[in-house]
């Protein structure tokens, strides 16, 4: 039996799982998908596994989208682009890291019933998987992009790798059309976005990589405001698919009953 993982800490709100067994069984494939909680100073062992073939294929998630790089022998482009991995595998006895994030962002963003030509987006923190979503913004061709973070010089080492960000004072509220958290508050369902949004006006769109919960302090307060808000689910089955295509090369199936299972 093949054996996947997905890596976090922490790692008990990932659904991952969940999509990827039910796909598993959906396809007849002889395998297993689970998630641990891991430590910095446990990523190399997991590489070796990798290596050896004990464990065919890792999905990356908070806090270790970066950390993990200096662990492999080869990146994507997207992934060398980003310096962020979500997804690793093996081939060619090389531990490749690559990136699903970028595709996972785009593919949802145009699902969703919002006009996205021409627009202002504003990003809340610089994390993990703010690279993929600054990619997929670029390729979409996003006019402008603010990005604001409480440590202001994880802002700038995202600036950095693309020139066109424009750095906000966290607290500052610039003029955008979507609003886009990207922090970890929110997994907890007691954290606040401590911003004033009270100046955004309506008809914005507020959207939430967070898919779990469902509906976060951030997407309430938008809701209140009178915006359309998303949250991060579709984003995340989308850059499943691509990461279960590459390591079983099968397309599985995504409609109702694939979003349902994650309510």
């Amino acid at each position: 039996m093949r054996k996947y993982l997905v890596i976090g800490n922490p790692i008990n709100h990932s659904l991952s799982p969940k999509l990827h067994n039910f796909w598993i069984k959906q396809n007849q494939i002889d395998a297993f998908y689970d998630k641990v909680k891991l430590d910095s100073d446990q990523l190399e062992d997991l590489i070796l596994e990798v290596k050896s073939k004990k464990i065919n294929g890792v999905n990356i998630t908070v806090p270790f989208k970066n950390v993990v790089i200096p662990y492999l022998d080869q990146l994507t482009v997207e992934a060398e682009k980003t310096k962020s991995v979500n997804t690793i595998y093996l081939k060619n006895e090389k531990v490749i890291g690559h990136n699903t994030d970028i595709d996972g962002f785009e593919k949802a963003l145009n699902k969703i019933n919002f006009n996205l030509v021409n627009k202002n987006f504003f990003i809340l923190g610089a994390g993990g998987v703010v690279p993929s979503i600054v990619y997929a913004l670029n390729k979409m061709g996003a006019i402008k992009i603010f990005i604001s973070n409480r440590t202001k010089a994880k802002a700038q080492m995202l600036k950095d790798i693309f020139n066109n960000l424009n750095i906000v004072d966290w607290g500052d509220m610039p003029e955008f059309d979507v609003i886009i958290n990207a922090t970890s508050l929110g997994l907890n369902k007691d954290d606040n976005i401590e911003l004033d949004f009270s100046s955004v006006g309506k008809n914005k769109l507020f959207y939430d990589v967070i898919y779990n919960p469902s509906e976060t302090n951030f997407l309430k307060t938008g809701k209140k405001l009178g915006n359309k808000c998303e949250n991060g689910k579709l984003m995340f089955i989308y850059q499943a698919f691509s990461a279960f295509k590459l390591w079983h090369n099968i397309e599985p199936t995504i409609n109702n009953e694939t979003i349902k299972l994650l309510d």
